[in-house]
């Protein structure tokens, strides 16, 4: 792998970034538009945060690409639709700025930058049945990235995690699941399936790895291709210790460690906190995770340099952390995979499995206990009032054959994948019965069997009276198309597999509380001269709901833009 030179850091700037993900990424394009000169720096060796591992999708309503192509919204029914979603921890200042300067942040990013997007026409908000939800054109998408035109810095943005690959390093699109599930039965699937794996053989022998980024790494990279236009300085390895302040108790700097040692940056027009939230500090995650602290496990799919060290920095000169929200994460399910040497790293089960026909979700008991088809993060809070009430620490989702051949099941990937390495070691596991396989899980079996022939017999119907999986606009959206009458609905068939799952996050949802401007406050609720942040770091403007897909880009996006310009200002 090239070994591309680094920047050096410099002895001062105007503004300092803490934080390379979108958020991040986004704020230094807007402060140098602007007319700043900014620096980015970044704990980790690779930049792009959670962003280049994400979904990629972005939430912002009424956008002006989904608004050209007449795609129907207004800021009434969006923010209706937000203040229904929060509850009574409905933040109006900060809401009210994301729908005021979304379209224009979109809209700039898109014309002015190498971010180019474009809008879902179908993608239901998570609650589609809800007043102010749409079926589409909130949701937005990076187009599809051609790495190589960031050189040898393709080699420092962060690579997409194994697992979510194929063929050792292959990542897929929303489009490519759509082809790669359907590549046996379609002859147009077949020859888009067998171009991008070419094209990623071609690049493998190229440059050592896949260069057409997808989803949240084409947000990365066009928004990385900008930065590195601009020449604005992004400098790796570099961690963010202690803020300065000057007399008057502006932020006027930072310490910084990187490669050479710790230093010290002054900056003219202070510092922005875009380091990813506190996935991985583990004294604030128990803390904060209240099933954590009543002793549930749980695991995260945010990169390890997500400990907390903007929000710990902001903290030490008095700012102030809002830990109000009803869920302090995103939630997402997980199962374990086994590393080499014996620890466990988690895959996360988002809209892939769990909302198509021939799978659900039991507990020990061998009883359902939610709606599988509901959002990944509703599906979570679901798990884990389970797990409280009835003392366990994991339930399982379990498919029979057709959906595990046909959808995957976790990380067992569907045909023409080979799932037997995952049945071998214990990921995966099997059985003719349901008896079976509860014995194999340590799950009730009477309970169990009467469990899947309730199921079944409503199934059959294309009905779930327990959960109504598959009632709404956005779980058939996730359901199969071609199964009729409800996309989210089948009987359960013999042989049968399960996977066990654990409560995990995609990211923080409570942080650093903020102005509409993304200035930080401090715990009496001013500003604090020279000190921003946003993504992350910040507390979700949606107070710990999850409205939509997309709705942490979507802020990040818009509220580094605004940081841009109140700095600059």
């Amino acid at each position: 792998m090239p070994n591309p030179d680094l920047p050096d850091l410099p002895e001062a700037c105007d503004l300092l970034v803490v934080g390379s993900g979108a958020a991040g990424m986004a704020a230094a394009i807007s402060a140098h538009h602007h007319g700043l000169h900014p620096v980015i720096i970044e704990k980790s060796a690779f930049f792009g945060g959670s962003t280049a591992i994400s979904g990629g999708a972005i939430w912002v309503p009424c956008n002006p690409i989904a608004a050209a192509a007449d795609m129907a919204d207004s800021r009434e029914a969006a923010r209706s639709y937000i203040q229904a979603e929060a509850g009574n921890r409905f933040n109006a200042e900060l809401v009210d700025a994301f729908l005021d300067k979304g379209p224009e942040a979109i809209g700039f990013f898109h014309d002015r930058t190498a971010l180019k997007m474009a809008h879902r026409v179908l993608s239901p908000d998570y609650h589609s049945d809800a007043p102010g939800a749409t079926e589409g054109g909130r949701a937005l998408d990076a187009l599809d990235y051609d790495g190589r035109r960031l050189g040898e810095n393709l080699y420092r943005m962060r690579p997409p995690i194994a697992d979510f690959t194929i063929l050792g390093g292959m990542p897929l699109g929303r489009p490519d699941i759509f082809h790669f599930l359907r590549m046996t039965r379609s002859a147009k699937s077949a020859a888009h399936a067998a171009r991008t794996v070419l094209r990623y053989f071609r690049d493998r022998l190229i440059w050592g790895r896949n260069t057409r980024l997808v989803m949240g790494a084409a947000v990365s990279g066009r928004l990385a291709e900008t930065v590195f236009k601009l020449s604005i300085p992004l400098c790796t390895g570099h961690e963010l210790i202690r803020l300065l302040r000057d007399e008057t108790g502006r932020v006027s700097g930072a310490e910084v460690k990187g490669p050479k040692g710790v230093c010290r940056v002054a900056t003219r027009r202070g510092v922005v906190l875009a380091a990813g939230g506190y996935p991985h500090d583990a004294a604030r995650r128990a803390q904060s995770f209240d099933h954590v602290r009543r002793g549930l496990p749980h695991y995260s799919m945010s990169p390890v340099s997500g400990t907390g060290g903007g929000i710990a920095a902001a903290e030490a000169i008095g700012a102030g952390f809002v830990d109000t929200n009803p869920n302090a994460g995103f939630w997402t399910p997980v199962s374990l995979l086994r590393n080499a040497d014996g620890s466990v790293r988690p895959f996360p089960h988002l809209f892939l499995d769990r909302a198509k026909p021939g799978v659900i979700a039991v507990g020990h008991d061998g009883r359902r206990f939610v709606n599988e088809a509901s959002s990944y993060h509703d599906f979570v809070q679901g798990l884990i009032a389970k797990l409280l009430a009835e003392g366990q620490r994991s339930a399982w989702l379990v498919a029979d054959h057709r959906a595990v051949r046909r959808y995957g099941l976790g990380a067992a990937h569907a045909f023409p994948a080979r799932i037997g390495r995952h049945v071998a070691s214990g990921y995966l596991k099997r059985d003719a019965t349901p008896e079976g396989l509860a014995r194999q899980c340590g799950i009730a079996a009477a309970t169990f069997r009467q469990t899947i022939a309730v199921f079944n017999e409503a199934a059959a119907r294309g009905e779930d009276p327990a959960f109504g999986k598959g009632s709404t606009s956005y779980q058939r959206y996730l359901g199969d198309a071609e199964n009729w009458p409800n996309p989210c609905l089948r009987p359960l068939e013999a042989p049968f597999y399960a996977v066990e799952i654990y409560p995990g996050d995609i990211g923080t949802s409570m942080g650093l509380d903020i102005t509409a401007k993304g200035e930080v406050k401090d715990k009496q609720g001013r500003a604090i001269p020279g000190l921003y942040a946003c993504g992350n770091d910040i507390n979700s403007i949606m107070s710990g709901a999850y409205p939509g897909p997309g709705i942490t880009l979507g802020p990040a996006l818009t509220f580094g833009y605004i940081v841009g310009q109140a700095a600059a200002a």
